[in-house]
């Protein structure tokens, strides 16, 4: 194991077989397309762990449940959950859920993510850093953080 992780050992849980979604009916060609539990989650289920090899959802970082969609408002709540309550990534983790979403998302989608109530030692300080769009902003100019971010959204082959 690499030496200085923050939860050498995290649980490794299997990942959830994906589910096909049906199109929905529309009778109006404008309408716009709405987005499901399910979707937002496939987006960001197979986001890499900067300290392990595992995806967020092999370490139940997030789940189908942690999603909150209103689509009518336009509003995506996705709550996390770090392996750890002192572990140093969850600003990382948070920010590559964001850029995933933001990337992913039409641009009509207010995203909000959220570390799990009593989930992390600084929850309120992460909170507020992941959602605070000067400092998203911010982080994403730093070339290092940016890096980090890239490398935890490339694809896996397995």
């Amino acid at each position: 194991m690499a030496m200085g992780l923050i939860n050498a050992n995290p649980i490794i849980h299997e990942k959830k077989e994906r589910r096909a979604r049906q199109a929905p009916e529309t009778t109006d060609e404008n309408a716009a397309e709405p987005i499901d539990q399910l979707e937002i989650f496939d987006h960001i289920r197979d986001i890499k762990d900067p300290e392990h090899p595992y995806s967020l959802e092999q370490l139940n970082v997030v789940t189908e449940d942690s999603i909150e969609l209103n689509d009518e408002s336009n509003y995506v709540r996705v709550t996390f959950t770090p392996t750890v309550e002192h572990c140093s990534m969850a600003t990382i983790i948070g920010l590559c859920i964001r850029v995933k979403l933001v990337r992913s998302l039409p641009p009509r989608y207010k995203v909000d993510i959220r570390v799990a109530p009593g989930s992390h030692a600084t929850e309120a300080a992460v909170n507020k850093q992941l959602n605070d769009k000067e400092r998203v902003a911010a982080a994403l100019e730093n070339p290092n953080l940016l890096d980090m971010v890239e490398e935890c959204l490339s694809p896996t082959f397995d």
